[in-house]
């Protein structure tokens, strides 16, 4: 058998086929699977769980179904539906994970991230998660009503795009920099867990890369995003797989 872990979807209404791409693998290769991880950004927005998106109406379907086929699924919070509460969770049938978070797969301990946390070069992000994380923050954007909270995700939507157009214009490298993760930060939250294996999303760069931490072999693993196609990493006892769909 084999766990299946994905992120950063960006499901949207705009894009039904991607929806229908993950509404398929969820009947089909998910079925089959021992467990199904997902490592945030499963929505491009979310705004709350009152959300009438007929994309998560649909997902949160999908993934009921699967949880009731006797497959767990598993949901760690992305920078773009950080607000998926415990009623959309009960709804799809998922079981919200704190980030970070240890699973053991397969009998060896493994750390599961978004990936947000570990881009502590962008400091004007950092400090916009922090605000946006903050209890009192979240407790008074949800109390707005849904039509202002939707016009609050689009513009921050538009501010995002508009910010790594400048930096992309200004100098590309430096774009491509800040918006990785931080090699120092990696190494630095690989020690402090005792972890040798990370598995994460948020930068869209899929990849299997070998590190060293002190005298530790570690690896750090990237999904992929699902913007043109879907992107899964298949575990099992004898190794790990980046795929596209």
């Amino acid at each position: 058998m084999t766990t299946l872990f994905v992120s950063d979807l960006h499901l949207d209404p705009a894009r039904p086929a991607i929806t229908a791409l993950f509404l398929r693998f969820l009947r089909e290769a998910a079925a089959r699977a021992d467990a199904l991880y997902i490592l945030g950004d499963l929505f491009e927005a979310w705004v709350g769980d009152d959300d009438p998106s007929e994309a998560g109406n649909e997902v949160a379907t999908g993934l009921r179904t699967l949880a009731d086929a006797g497959v767990p699924v598993y949901f760690i919070h992305g920078n773009r539906d950080f607000l998926v509460g415990a009623d959309y969770a009960r709804r799809a049938g998922m079981r919200l994970l704190p980030d970070p978070a240890v699973v053991s797969l397969y009998g060896e301990p493994v750390l599961l991230m978004h990936g947000d946390l570990l881009c502590s070069d962008d400091t004007a992000y950092q400090a916009f998660r922090a605000q946006t994380r903050d209890p009192e923050w979240r407790q008074r954007f949800l109390a707005q009503p849904l039509a202002g909270r939707l016009a609050f995700a689009a513009q921050a939507r538009q501010a995002s795009m508009a910010r790594q157009q400048e930096m992309i214009a200004g100098d590309r490298g430096t774009f491509e920099t800040v918006t990785d993760v931080t090699p120092a930060t990696v190494e630095a939250t690989l020690a402090r867990y005792g972890m040798a294996t990370l598995i994460h999303g948020h930068t869209h760069r899929p990849a299997i890369h070998e590190l060293q931490v002190g005298d530790r072999a570690c690896r750090r693993i990237v999904l992929g995003d699902w913007y043109e196609q879907g992107s899964v990493l298949r575990v099992d006892r004898n190794g790990m797989a980046l795929s596209a769909l």
